[in-house]
């Protein structure tokens, strides 16, 4: 079962960097970049996947406790940081930013 995590968490860093690719050669051909999307298509799936791998492979390695130790606070952080990031594309789509007074 650690596996099955740890190989999603591969592909979901993979997807990311192919949507990134996928994008980069769209702008390269003239399209307009979509702001808007970005964090559901590149970042969300990247962060996710790092997440799933960083919190698998030390266990599975039967690292020291202090590097597992290390990697759960990454991954903390990592999942800290999706939320942020969520929460601020919320925030932009619903229009309740600072208002310009």
């Amino acid at each position: 079962m650690d596996w099955s995590v740890v190989v999603m968490g591969c592909l979901l860093v993979l997807i990311s960097f192919g949507r990134r690719w996928w994008e980069r050669a769209k702008i390269r051909k003239g399209a307009r970049p979509r702001q808007d999307m970005r964090f559901y298509s590149i970042w969300m799936p990247l962060l996710m996947g790092l997440g799933m791998i960083v919190a698998k492979v030390p266990h599975m390695a039967g690292a020291p406790f202090a590097i597992v130790m290390a990697a759960d606070t990454l991954n903390l952080v990592l999942a800290v940081t999706t939320a942020l990031v969520l929460a601020v594309q919320v925030r932009r789509r619903t229009g309740s930013g600072p208002s310009a007074e």
